[in-house]
Parts: structure tokens; sequence; C-alpha cells
């Protein structure tokens, strides 16, 4: 039986965008909406064009750039972001207008100050007008987990009513959990989506460090888009991780059976390039990407990975695009390891000699966080002239 697709939607350089510290340029904008689309991405949000002149210049820059990805621009149901929106996507070869109201009722009291039936009056005026100036129209409820379940249903049904064909259901505060979430999911899909050719999207943010969990419960529970960003950027703790969820996918296809259109390969560049134009890198252990992701220091790990890498890899650096796994040398690295480098070096050593030279070697490791190749061979050196002077 042929796989079910999820579709990836990258929000990068729109939710990614909004974190402190993660502005970017133009041309940014435009390099990094390359790289995504190398990636295979199906669905790129360039931004948010009622926001500022440089968000309209980015979505319509980015709309002529890019023609193998649908390019999306968000918008608030109001008719001045529909239009806004749609103008600057006049050039895409496929466009999507992504326009989204909260639902929640803290949200209706104290931030739009509307009653449910002005939101479900805003939903259907926004809708039907983005229907006719983009291919596609998704529909987001904002903190669709914090709000009524008759609410959200009532809502997503007159979206589609009015030619909505994606439904997102975001966790805009990174609240639910992954058996709640299911749910919602499932419930969304009984009773708005039946048999009807709607995409149910998931947009999950990390506050509880759940987004990729999230966003996994919810694809099994039927979602079939999962929007995220590189290196997991986004407001506050961020979206789901674009490299973690595909990643999952591709490890665990023995329980999530699913295909998408990812070459894996270009993750690492996806990442790099992000940080090197937000100036603002991934955490050492972050998954996939992190340098200690394929680093191994203590020794009982490197003897098994020098071994066989699948002892302690569940996935190769190289097909996330990482050359090779990476040997840190440390006081907690075992012999293996050391011979393994000092080989890579263009030493050779008996069992003898290996011995005292890893009892140097440990010496020097308790007395420095990094071991560098001169450090290793200084250490032959040193033990040469021992040797002489005795």
């Amino acid at each position: 039986m042929k796989s079910e697709k999820i579709a990836i939607f990258d929000t990068t350089l729109r939710d990614g965008e909004q974190s402190p510290g993660c502005s970017m340029y133009l041309d940014e904008k435009i390099r990094m909406a390359r790289q995504l689309e190398q990636l295979g991405v199906d669905i790129i949000e360039a931004g948010f064009p009622i926001a500022s002149e440089g968000d309209f210049n980015a979505v319509r820059a980015v709309s002529a750039e890019c023609r193998n990805a649908t390019i999306a621009a968000l918008g608030r149901t109001i008719e001045g972001d529909i239009f806004r929106a749609g103008d600057a996507l006049k050039n895409a070869a496929r466009s999507r207008i992504h326009t989204f109201v909260a639902t929640s009722d803290i949200h209706l009291e104290y931030k739009l100050k509307k009653t449910r039936s002005e939101v479900l009056a805003m939903t259907r005026k926004a809708v039907r007008a983005a229907a006719g100036l983009a291919d596609e129209v998704e529909f987001s409820a904002e903190d669709a987990t914090r709000s009524d379940i008759d609410f959200l249903c009532e809502v997503f049904t007159a979206a589609v009513e009015e030619g909505a064909t994606i439904l997102n259901v975001p966790d805009t505060v990174g609240y639910t959990l992954p058996t709640e979430y299911a749910n919602l999911i499932r419930t969304v899909k009984q009773r708005v989506v039946g048999d009807r050719d709607v995409t149910i999207s998931v947009h999950c943010h990390n506050d509880l460090g759940l987004a990729v969990a999230n966003s996994l419960a919810a694809v099994e529970a039927g979602a079939r888009q999962v929007e995220c960003t590189i290196n997991g950027i986004g407001e506050r703790a961020g979206n789901a991780s674009l490299e973690e969820f595909v990643m999952a996918c591709a490890v665990r296809a023995d329980k999530m059976p699913f295909e998408n259109d990812i070459d894996t390969s270009q993750i690492y560049s996806a990442s790099s390039l992000l940080s090197s134009i937000i100036s603002f890198g991934v955490q050492p252990n972050k998954a996939i990407v992190g340098r200690n992701a394929f680093a191994h220091e203590a020794g009982i790990h490197q003897h098994g990975v020098l071994s066989n890498p699948l002892c302690y890899e569940i996935m190769t650096p190289e097909s996330v695009g990482i050359p090779k796994n990476d040997i840190v040398l440390g006081k907690h690295s075992g012999r293996h390891a050391l011979t393994s480098r000092y080989e890579e070096l263009g030493f050779t050593f008996d069992q003898e000699e290996i011995s005292d030279i890893y009892t140097r070697f440990v010496e020097l490791a308790d007395k420095k966080k990094n071991i560098y190749e001169q450090d290793l061979i200084g250490i032959v050196h040193e033990r040469s002239e021992t040797l002489i002077a005795a």
C-alpha cells in the first residue's frame, strides 16, 4: 500500500523571523528561500505583507524566485490584509493566502474584543475574499488548543464553506499534550472534514518542548500538513523543528509510514545557512544539526561507534548532509578512539606504546577541556624525548 504524503509547510521566513534577533534582510530571505526550495519543502510562508513594506517585498520577491514551491502569505481576517497578501502573491507560480483569527475565549475577550458571532462573520468574509485572489486558501484558528471545541468546529466549517481547503489547528502557545492534541485532530477530522477534500494542518509551538511530539501525534491522527521551521526558530521557545520532524519520520518509518519530499541530505546546509544569516547558532546538543548530535567522547560509546556506528547512531551523519561523525577526544575517551585518531594522523603503535601514550593523554585531558591534533603530536614528541633521555 502506498504511503500517504505529509506536506511540509516551512514558516522560517515568517514565524521564524519573528524570533527576537532573527530578522532577515531581503537578499537573505531570497537566499534562504532558494535553500528551502532545494531542500524540498512544499510550501514556503514568505511573510506577512500587511505588517511592513519589507514583508510585502519579501513575499513578492520569493514568489518570483521560487517556482516549484507554493508561496504563502499571511493575513488576518481583515479585508486590507487579504488584498495586500493577494497583491504580494500576484507573480507566484503557486499561491496561497493563509488567513487567521483567534477562536479561544481568552483571545476573544482580551485581544480581539469580539463576540463569537463577529469572529464567524470575519472568517466568512476573509476566506471568501481570499478564495478569489490565490490558488489556495488556508484558514487558521489561532489558539485552537484552548478553544471551545464546538465553536472551533463551527468556525472551521464556515471557512470550508467559503473556500478554504486547508484547515490549520495551531497549538499557538505550546500548551497541549500529544494524546490531547491527537484527539482534537480526530474530532476536527470527524466533525468538519468528513469526506471533503480538505487538508488538516498543524502548527505547534515549543513552550513545553513538545512541538515535534505533538506534530507527530497529529499526523497519526489524520493531519497531512506540518508547519515547522529550520532549527526550530520562532516565537518564544520556537516552532516544531523541520529537521527533527522529518528525521523522526525517516528513522521511525516503521511507526510513521508517511512520505514527504524533503531531501534530507540538504538539512545541514539549510541549518548552517540560517545560522549564518541570523548569527544565531543552535545549541550544541540540538537534535540532528547540533554540534554534538554526532559527536562521541565517552570511551564506551567511541568503541561502539568505531566498531559499528549503529551501536550509538540511529541515523548516519551523511543522511542529513554532515560529512561524518565526530570522535571527540577528552578525559572520558578510551584507547580505541585515541588509537583511531593517531592512525588518522599517520601514527601506529603497539599495545605497550599506546598504553603509555594513553596515560599521558588522560593526564593532559584532566588539565584541559579540548584536545587538539597538535596536543596528540606533542604527546608523541614528549614521549620520544623522555625515552631518549632515559
